[in-house]
């Protein structure tokens, strides 16, 4: 028999098997699924079930446990994490969050409110999910298909997320991610800790807060719109909705083509730049400091009150009959005078513009 020696140069590339997802399928009007840790898809579903799949995922991936059942009122499934330090290796060197997680798999769940009041439940352990350190390697990417109709809560730690064609009742809580979503359809509310969150083409009530982030919104009617981060910018277009209502504490908010007859902007520091496709009945908009400006259609007709802690007041095209003057503060009417137009920053320039 002969002998073949071969020699090969450079480094072996080893491919490890793809891991498979489990498929679980969770009955009930109202579902909550938890996960410490990777990346999560919500997309609408057929049938009369929400299907999960999970698919594990890092060096000590076969240590975790789904587990399924009633909890709380609601059907639920739970990603367990065997231990207080979780490495997600996705998240980088150097960064880290730090959540109160149950034995159970629950975190995150005590804000949420039904009928008024908020839950109340045992705070947990102390866990530290880092992008580098030493700890339980795993991480679990999850694809949730959920019918229409249906109460969906997701809770996720650290990762990424995407939501896509939900039509229902979908709560999205996460620590530190971003968010995607597009194509929803009914009442909407995503919480993240830290991350941006960017929704396209939304119908229905829609909330979306950020400790620090960005907020982008791209297309929404329906009944309500609330936007708020702790720190970051707003960005809003094509809003057509009863109520609308930004609030920054350092950020600043542009919104354009904005059809609402109820809107409230609020910014502790940030630039406001507001366009407006309609007439409102009530417009407050409210800066610690920074410049407003506020596009208004040739139509538009409000009672106007107007003020500045420091900085200058510009009507560009607005008839205005005014029946107090001050040195930084303007109180008139515009048009039939029927609605309600109330500007003021601390510090910054204030204008007042006439649409096309």
């Amino acid at each position: 028999m002969k002998r073949v020696w071969i020699l090969i140069l450079g480094a072996v590339p080893v491919i490890a098997s793809a891991q498979q997802p489990e498929r679980y399928v969770v009955s009930g009007d109202a579902v909550a699924v938890y996960n410490l840790a990777g990346v999560l898809r919500v997309e609408a579903g057929s049938g009369s079930d929400v299907v999960v799949e999970v698919t594990r995922g890092g060096a000590d991936r076969a240590r975790l446990r789904v587990e399924t059942g009633p909890l709380r009122d609601r059907a639920t499934l739970r990603v367990i994490y065997p231990g207080d330090d979780i490495v997600y290796r996705a998240l980088g060197r150097g960064s880290n969050t730090t959540l109160d997680v149950r034995d159970d798999g629950t975190f995150n769940d005590d804000h949420d409110r039904r009928g008024g009041h908020a839950r109340r439940y045992p705070a947990g352990r102390r866990v530290r999910i880092s992008g580098s350190d030493d700890g339980l390697d795993a991480y679990a990417d999850v694809h949730i298909a959920v019918p229409a109709g249906k109460r969906l809560e997701v809770y996720l730690g650290v990762g990424r997320a995407f939501v896509a064609n939900v039509a229902g009742e979908l709560r999205l809580d996460v620590a530190a991610a971003d968010v995607t979503a597009d194509h929803t359809k009914g009442s909407l509310r995503i919480d993240t800790g830290s991350g941006d969150v960017r929704l396209s083409d939304a119908e229905g009530t829609v909330g979306l807060d950020t400790g620090s982030g960005n907020v982008a919104v791209a297309g929404m009617r329906g009944h309500s719109l609330a936007l708020d981060t702790g720190s970051g910018d707003v960005t809003a277009e094509q809003v057509a909705a009863d109520d609308l209502r930004i609030d920054t504490g350092s950020g600043g908010v542009t919104a354009s083509a904005i059809r609402s007859p109820v809107v409230s902007i609020s910014t502790g520091s940030g630039d406001v730049r507001l366009a407006l496709e309609s007439d409102v009945g009530s417009l407050d908009v409210d800066t610690g400091s920074g410049d407003v400006t506020v596009t208004v259609p040739p139509s538009a007709g409000a009672h106007v009150d107007v003020g500045t802690g420091s900085g200058e007041i510009d009507f560009q095209g607005v008839a205005l009959k005014v029946t107090r003057l001050e040195k930084a503060h303007v109180v008139g009417e515009m048009g039939d005078g029927k609605g309600r137009l109330k500007i003021e920053t601390g510090s910054g320039e204030v204008r007042l513009v006439r649409g096309r």
